[in-house]
Parts: structure tokens; C-alpha cells; sequence
């Protein structure tokens, strides 16, 4: 069964969510229950699935409906007035996010043909569908943004993380030896192609994540929390966080993706052994990175030809693999750049298409190269502009943290995060959970900065003021 034919039971989980969220919501802390909403749905809900009310509404599935079920049990269990905006840098990018559509609408509302293939043209209803979806994927980043701002919060999140990596390994374990059947025998579809989860003479785990790419970049920042928190002497299980760490490194190994072992080779010793100040200005160089590489590729400033000789050297189909996403990413960057502000917009009218036959011929694989095909320069750096934000203000933020433990999980933080916006380079996933974890770490950062802010009285707020102020809830 395709994954888009959604089955009863693919219904029913996607619809039991949000009674999960409210259980939750009223049996666990404000922040334990929102980390746990977003993250336990990005783990467990089918993938493909979707409910589509009707016309005009944003369709429910596995990103939006965890979102939804956070938001309402805020509101209704916890009792909570959700603020959705502020004055700041972060709602210049949002803004740019939700009027960016309607600009690129009014620009492409001519009708490409390409190879003899009509690509209708872009209307307000268009926009205005895509804004909504995008708004549901951006709750996670406002409830984060506010619930889950203090040290305590962060920490809840990386606990959130290892907790969930070591129940997540267990299905993951059963998969690398039997290979990737669970979301097919729970949920009656296989979520993605079989052979892509192949890999030396075994299998790479799925569960319901759709691919092993994700779930082995899941393990990565599981595993580079643990690390964390072994750092700040965190346990989160009856044995030692050293073996925690290093049980969650052995799962991640046999996830066989180099990328994941790659970013886990790195910011496992990074996070153990360098100094928090260190970690935030690697994670500031990383989100730079991220933020400058439509432009590097554009100047032919990427060394490719080495990245292709070195991923030689490790793995021929490796190589292979890296070359055809290059050469995807520039035919399809030359199309972007007959667009290159506001971008073609949807009905895939910024990819490229065979002149005789009509035919697709490229594939889009990195979400930098998605959106800017879509949304031009303009959306690229409202989305990455957002994402990147968090990493910048933590890095301002650090010198006014309190205690040794702030300032290991306020890096481990940015870390991940920052290493998520590189994995936006080659891939195009991005979860709710991204947007909790960007969200969350921004909100510690302008925490950090009001609790040294004067008040009218002349007194400076501390950390712990702030907490009981704003997060009396989390108690």
C-alpha cells in the first residue's frame, strides 16, 4: 500500500495523538510534556498518513498533528495563554516567511511550458495554503520559544532526547538484524524504497521514520546529548551516563550512515572535552556555514571535486551518490537563478525538465535548494535566517549564564542545532522538532539576556526571578 492510502490504523494513530498529548499534559510538567508530544510523534506516527478535512485547511499528519495536540493541551490542560509574537530579529524572519508567499505568487502567476509541459501559474490561494502550513509547522518553534526557555527546560530537552534514543534503539536493533518491516507491519505500508535502507551486507533501521537517514541522524543527537549530559554528571538511567554514551555510539554505528557518523565523530569529543565557548562559536562557523552556501555554490567556491575524491576513498557508491546530488544541485541553482529573488514557486515549476520528452530530470534533495527554488533568496534566508538566529543569540547570550551545567547544555543546544542546519544542505527534512529545539534555544537565550536587564526599581533580574515569573507552570 502507497503510504498516501491511509488505512484504519494509520487513522487511528494519527487521531489517538492528541488524547496522548493531553495525558501527558496532565500528568507531566509543562516542558517534559511539550518535548514528549513533538518528539514521541516524530517517532511514532505513520509516515505518509494524512486527513485532509477540506479545501483550504492544512492537511493533518504526522507534523502538524503533534503541533495541534502541544498547542491545544497548553491552552486547555495546562492553562496557559500562548503568546505568538514579540518585537525582535525573529519576527522580521517570520514575517519575511508568511509575506514571502504572496510575493512570489504575484510574480509567477504566468504559465510555464517546458517541454511541452503546462506549469499552471501561482494565485493568493496558493500563498495563502502555503502560510498555513507553514504556520502549523511553526507552532512548535512558539511553544518552545516560551515553554521551554530556562536551564532546567534545556535540560529536559537533551534528557527528552537520550530517554528516547534508548527505547527508539530497541526497535532499531530489531530492524538492523530482520531489516526495515516495522512501519509495514504496524501500519500496513512500507514508508519509503526498500533497497535505499541497504547498506554493507545489512540494513539501516527505519521504524517509523520513513528512512534511515533520519533515524541514524536522531541517534547522532541522542548520542551527542547523552555526551552532554555525561559532561554536566546527568544521569538519566540506573547505569552510568559514560555507558549510556557509549551504548547509544555502538546503535549509532550500526545505523551505517557516514553522514551521522561523520557530525557524531565531531561533536561527541567536541561537546566532552572543549569548552562551552568553543562549542558555540564551532556551532556560530557551522550556521555561517549553512546560511552562505547558495552563494558558495553560486561562485564555485565548494570544493567539490575534492568532497567527491575523499568520499572515493571511503566508499565508491558513496562517491556516486555525492556526485549525483552536485549535479542535481547545479542544474537545478541555474534554474533558481533565472528567478533568483522571490523564486518560481510551487507545482514544480523551479525544477528542470527534459525540452523534448517533457520530463523531469532533476531531483531535489537539499532543503536549501527546495526552498530556494520555490521562494528565491527572499524565503532562503527567512527560513535559514530563523533557524540560524537561536545559534547567534545563545553565543551573545553565554556570558550571562550562572552555573558550569547552563553553559554545557546552552552548547549542546546550539550544537545540535547547528549541525541540523548543515544536515539541511544535502537533505530536506524539516521536523516540528527542529523548530522546538531552535524555538527553546532562542527563548534560553533572550531569558539569559532579560534576567541581567534593569528593571524600573534598579534591581537586575536573575534566572531564577525570571523562572518563577514566567514558568511557575513548570514546577
Amino acid at each position: 500500500m502507497n503510504g498516501t492510502q491511509i488505512n484504519w490504523v494509520a487513522t487511528l494513530a494519527l487521531l489517538s495523538w492528541p488524547v496522548v498529548a493531553f495525558w501527558l499534559y496532565s500528568t507531566r510538567r509543562l516542558s517534559r510534556a511539550t518535548a514528549w508530544t513533538i518528539l514521541g510523534g516524530q517517532l511514532l506516527l505513520p509516515v505518509g498518513a494524512v486527513i485532509k478535512l477540506a479545501p483550504g485547511v492544512p492537511q493533518l499528519d504526522k507534523a502538524t498533528i503533534p503541533n495541534l495536540a502541544a498547542l491545544l493541551g497548553c491552552v486547555f490542560v495546562a492553562r496557559q495563554r500562548v503568546r505568538l509574537s514579540r518585537i525582535g530579529l525573529a519576527e522580521v524572519f517570520l514575517l519575511m516567511l508568511f509575506v514571502g508567499p504572496f510575493i512570489t505568487s504575484e510574480l509567477n502567476g504566468d504559465m510555464v511550458i517546458t517541454g511541452g509541459v503546462p506549469l499552471p501559474g501561482l494565485g493568493y490561494y496558493d500563498a495563502l495554503s502555503w502560510v498555513e502550513s507553514q504556520f502549523a509547522l511553526l507552532l512548535a518553534f512558539f511553544l518552545g520559544r516560551q515553554f521551554l526557555r530556562n536551564s532546567a527546560d534545556s535540560a529536559e530537552i537533551l534528557r527528552a532526547l537520550v530517554v528516547a534514543g534508548l527505547l527508539y534503539s530497541i526497535p532499531m536493533l530489531v530492524e538492523i538484524r530482520l531489516s526495515p518491516q516495522l512501519h509495514n507491519w504496524v501500519y500496513g505500508y512500507h514508508a519509503h524504497a526498500f533497497d535505499q535502507q541497504m547498506r554493507e551486507g545489512g540494513f539501516r533501521p527505519t521504524v517509523f521514520m520513513g528512512h534511515g537517514l533520519l533515524v541514524a541522524f536522531f541517534m547522532m543527537t541522542a548520542v551527542v546529548a547523552a555526551t552532554a549530559l555525561w559532561r554536566a554528571r546527568a544521569r538519566v538511567a540506573p547505569v552510568s551516563q559514560a555507558a549510556v554514551t557509549s551504548y547509544l555510539c555502538v546503535v549509532l554505528v550500526l545505523c551505517k550512515t557516514l553522514s551521522a557518523l561523520l557530525y557524531g565523530a565531531v561533536l561527541v569529543p567536541l561537546v566532552r572535552l572543549a569548552t562551552p565557548r568553543l562549542q558555540l562559536r564551532v556551532a556560530v562557523v557551522l550556521a555561517i556555514i549553512a546560511l552562505g552556501y547558495p552563494m558558495a555554490r553560486m561562485t564555485d567556491l565548494i570544493p567539490t571535486r575534492l568532497l567527491l575524491d575523499w568520499s572515493a576513498s571511503y566508499n565508491a557508491e558513496r562517491e556516486q551518490s555525492l556526485g549525483f546530488r552536485f549535479a542535481n544541485e547545479g542544474q537545478l541553482l541555474e534554474r533558481a537563478s533565472q528567478r533568483f529573488i522571490f523564486g518560481w514557486g510551487g507545482f514544480s515549476r523551479g525544477r528542470v525538465y527534459d525540452i523534448e520528452s517533457g520530463k523531469e530530470t532533476s531531483v531535489t534533495d537539499g532543503r536549501w535548494i527546495i526552498t530556494l527554488g520555490q521562494f528565491g533568496l527572499f524565503g532562503f534566508l527567512a527560513e535559514f535566517g530563523l533557524l540560524a538566529l537561536p545559534i547567534f543569540s545563545a553565543a551573545g547570550a553565554w556570558r550571562f549564564t550562572e552555573s558550569a551545567q547552563d553553559r554545557v547544555f546552552l552548547a549542546a543546544l546550539a550544537l545540535i542545532l547547528a549541525v541540523n542546519l548543515i544536515d539541511l544542505l544535502p537533505n530536506s527534512p524539516l521536523f516540528p522538532w527542529t523548530w522546538l529545539l531552535c524555538g527553546a534555544l532562542l527563548g534560553r537565550a533572550e531569558a539569559l539576556r532579560s534576567a541581567r536587564r534593569p528593571t524600573k526599581s534598579g534591581f537586575v533580574l536573575s534566572d531564577k526571578t525570571v523562572h518563577t515569573r514566567y514558568f511557575s507552570t513548570n514546577q
